[in-house]
């Protein structure tokens, strides 16, 4: 489905962020799907009725089964400076889990060191460093149970490939739908129930604080879960 004004959580002239729909890839892979940065540069060139291609920078990416908020670069100046704030761990990301099984303490901090094979697209959490390894840590919360589900806040310190995924199966509790790490089956609809939910960080141009949140998908299951949303998030 194509890109339209429903889709935006924020724009302005150096910035645009989407709530992305579980399924969508964020850049060209090998299945030749159409991505989400082009679908977004054909929303920016209809909207502003501009000839050709929109720039758009590729500020972080998301896994295809996971929805969310995801942010793009309008302009060079924009993506340089955000780069920079995720490389110096600069902007607090925030997302929602669902698992089928309660982990054992509700709140901690989690940290392993992941290797990722490529061809087969699997990562692999170690408790302690071992060679070609990357440090990976989140902090995580139990938020509540519905209806025999659990719902995890996730803030993760490190940006590693699957690390949300990965790091809470290793507490006994594979995300909802996530088959590759873990839960008994996949999902018809090739998602997982694992949401980027906030995205908050100091502007790059404006200086002025940026906080972005994206609503539950409205797919039956997910949004019976907004009750949790905390006090003043």
């Amino acid at each position: 489905m194509p890109i339209t004004d429903h889709d935006i959580l924020f724009e302005d002239n150096h910035l645009i962020a989407i709530n992305k729909k579980a399924g969508d890839i964020v850049q060209v892979d090998e299945t030749g799907d159409e991505p989400l940065d082009e679908q977004v540069k054909k929303y920016l060139a209809a909207k502003y009725n501009k000839p050709g291609s929109a720039f758009l920078g590729v500020v972080h990416r998301l896994d295809r089964p996971v929805s969310g908020v995801i942010l793009f670069a309008k302009t060079s100046k924009a993506l340089e400076r955000m780069n920079l704030l995720f490389k110096n761990r600069e902007v607090k990301k925030t997302y929602w889990a669902v698992a089928r099984k309660k982990p054992a303490a509700v709140q901690g901090t989690l940290i392993h060191w992941l290797i990722k094979d490529p061809k087969k697209n699997l990562v692999t959490p170690y408790d302690k460093e071992v060679p070609g390894s990357q440090r990976a840590q989140l902090g995580y919360r139990l938020l509540g149970e519905l209806d025999g589900y659990f719902l995890i806040e996730v803030d993760p310190l490190t940006g590693r490939s699957h690390q949300i995924r990965v790091q809470l199966s290793t507490l006994g509790t594979p995300i909802v739908g996530d088959n590759k790490y873990g839960y008994p089956r996949g999902s018809r609809k090739g998602s997982i129930c694992l949401h980027a939910r906030r995205l908050e960080f100091i502007h790059p141009v404006k200086k002025e604080p940026v906080k972005l949140f994206a609503s539950l998908p409205k797919d039956g299951f997910w949004e019976r879960f907004e009750r949790f949303e905390p006090t003043g998030n």
